[in-house]
């Protein structure tokens, strides 16, 4: 049981991670397009890059498991990050709301599973 947990765990943490990445890549090198973006969802711009900063060092607390009290914030945060994200979406109706959608079920399941595995004392978000 332990191992499927662990499978489980690193394949939902490991795709959560490649999402990430790639959207902080895109932040930093694609920066003319994201702002584009963020204007049209309401999102001021100078948000980008620290956003972008913090997607990777969420991702560095949630694998490095160095403090539990920063890996659930890193938790937390993408959570509030990727439900911002899909209703944003949603309400200027342009259909770009499935990759967070995404996001939040692959981030339920790596957390549920990271305490599933690593025996933390919450099981839950």
């Amino acid at each position: 049981m332990k191992n499927k947990n662990k499978i489980i765990y690193l394949v939902s943490t490991g795709l959560l991670s490649l999402l990430m990445l790639m959207s902080a890549g895109m932040y930093f090198f694609n920066y003319e397009m994201v702002s584009q973006t963020f204007t049209k969802l309401g999102f001021p711009t100078y948000i980008i890059y620290p956003l972008a900063i913090a997607k990777i060092l969420g991702l560095v607390a949630i694998w490095t498991r160095k403090s539990p009290l920063l890996k659930e914030w890193a938790y937390a945060g993408f959570f509030f990050d990727f439900v911002l994200a899909a209703t944003a979406h949603m309400n200027i109706s342009d259909g770009e709301y499935a990759p967070s959608l995404v996001a939040i079920i692959l981030l339920i399941i790596s957390r549920v599973y990271d305490g599933k595995y690593f025996g933390s004392s919450s099981n839950s978000i």
